[in-house]
């Protein structure tokens, strides 16, 4: 373990850089498969015959599951650490994709490759982040946008492998080569050395001591008695010490689990308090609903432009490149470069996010009326590029609430993310299955997605010094004392 001191130095630099290349491959191999499953989409369709609403089910739910179980997955990473948690999803994750070959129906999908690989996902992003928030404090703008810039590699990398994996192996042998992949996390999750002993350990650590504690007085208790009872009568002593001692372990267990139920209720408590703190907080709504707005109209076109693409028969004659590929490369982009303005001083991270959300809305705006492949090329790199907005979020978190309560708000942010994601790409789906047309669904994706913009916009702009003045002091004063245990 590092000590208190080892730790300042490591802020910013030193083993901090092994921890981003360890984070960026981690979420490369990881959400590779998901940021790409548009181009497995119409291969399911294909397959299992399903409607185009039931068929987006497994695309929403591997994004979105995780996002909803963020709470969960920040516990975890809070109680037994990034390391362990990043090895265990990298199990998951691989398991489910491999499990996904084996599919009889969508219906199986949506738990080998929805639930299975959106948890084991959500465990990942999790752990990830707030590993990198512990190790970087003045860079971790720049920090948070190498590590999330991995999805975007990935989605990009694997847009083009799956396809030529389909041709050369099918589906199926597509599915058992990228699970065996992301069997890969599990290395990058052993470089992920902690800063801090995790709760869990802590925890340990102090009943060992009391239960230490307990057995000496206990032994030393014995020996008085015995010594006491020795002298009057050896043989009353060698009888009555059996009852008495099962008597003192029997209290001494009831003790500890009514200890236990009044450390469960504490938590419990604190936790519902803080919850409601989060929520009476007017700008961390406004980021709450901005971000489940812009999830249900934003991560659609990600699954459905390459359906748009062919049904329209904009891709006959044309050198395609994949619109997949082309929103995760500007997603990468937008992720590193929006990354480094968060790290200007006078940048206000809200407003910064709330004009990321102006410019995808006016551009879902835009794809019902364009007719050629090049225009939704276009669109794809608009889109794209503002996706990496997602790097801005712990930062725009961390701003508002502070680092000491960045993972159960973060964790409480992500849950209305995956649920704008779970619901969007169904709700499409089923717009396209009753009117055969994808132009509706557009406007309204649009118009949720400039809703959620508009509205953070005015709730940022009134509170940009007040808000971020407090959090800018106490992150200074964390940094300067220690930094605290949020993986």
């Amino acid at each position: 373990m590092m000590s208190p001191q080892n730790s300042k130095q490591a802020l910013d630099g030193g083993w901090g850089w092994a921890i981003v290349a360890a984070s960026f491959m981690a979420q490369l191999l990881a959400y590779g498969s998901p940021q790409s499953v548009g181009v497995l989409y119409p291969e399911w369709l294909s397959a299992f015959q399903e409607s185009k609403g039931m068929t987006a089910w497994v695309g929403s739910l591997v994004s979105g599951i995780g996002l909803i179980a963020s709470p969960i997955c920040s516990v975890c990473v809070v109680n037994f650490g990034a390391r362990p948690v990043t090895i265990f999803s990298g199990v998951m994750i691989s398991g489910g994709l491999m499990l996904s070959a084996f599919a009889p129906s969508v219906h199986f999908l949506m738990f080998s490759y929805g639930a299975i690989v959106g948890i084991g996902c959500g465990l990942l992003y999790a752990a990830t982040v707030t590993i990198t928030c512990q190790y970087f404090d003045k860079r971790r703008g720049l920090a948070l946008g190498i590590v999330t810039m991995g999805t975007s590699v990935g989605g990009f990398l694997y847009a083009t492998g799956q396809n030529e994996l389909i041709e050369l192996f099918g589906l199926d042998g597509c599915l058992l080569l990228i699970g065996s992949f992301a069997l890969n996390i599990v290395a990058c999750g052993g470089l992920m050395r902690p800063l801090h002993l995790p709760a869990y350990y802590l925890k340990q650590r102090a009943a060992l001591v009391e239960l230490s504690k307990d057995k000496l007085r206990e032994m030393a208790l014995e020996r008085t008695g015995s010594i006491r009872k020795s002298l009057a009568d050896p043989l009353i002593a060698a009888e009555a010490g059996a009852p008495l001692t099962h008597k003192r372990k029997k209290t001494l267990s009831c003790s500890t689990l009514a200890e236990l139920f009044k450390t469960l209720q504490r938590c419990c408590s604190e936790y519902t308090r803080s919850l409601v703190a989060r929520l009476s907080e007017r700008v961390f709504v406004a980021m709450c609903a901005a971000l489940f707005l812009y999830s249900l109209g934003a991560f659609p076109p990600l699954l459905f432009l390459e359906d748009v693409a062919q049904s329209q028969g904009l891709m006959e004659g044309v050198s395609v490149i994949p619109l997949v590929s082309i929103f995760a490369v500007a997603g990468g982009v937008g992720k590193l470069l929006l990354g480094v303005l968060t790290d200007v001083r006078w940048i206000n991270s809200a407003v910064l996010y709330a004009f990321t959300l102006v410019g995808s809305g006016a551009a879902l705006l835009a794809i019902p009326g364009t007719r050629s492949y090049a225009g939704l090329q276009v669109i794809s790199s608009v889109l794209g590029f503002f996706s990496g907005n997602w790097s801005i979020t712990p930062y725009m978190t961390t701003k508002v609430v502070g680092v000491e309560r960045l993972t159960e708000a973060y964790g409480i942010l992500m849950f209305f993310g995956g649920m704008g994601i779970m619901l969007g790409p169904p709700v499409v789906g089923w717009i396209y299955d009753w009117l055969l047309s994808y132009e509706l669904a557009f406007y309204s994706s649009g118009s949720c997605v400039l809703l959620g913009g508009v509205v953070l916009l005015f709730s940022a702009l009134p509170c940009c010094t007040a808000r971020q003045e407090p959090a800018t002091q106490l992150e200074s004063e964390c940094t300067n004392d220690r930094v605290t245990a949020v993986a």
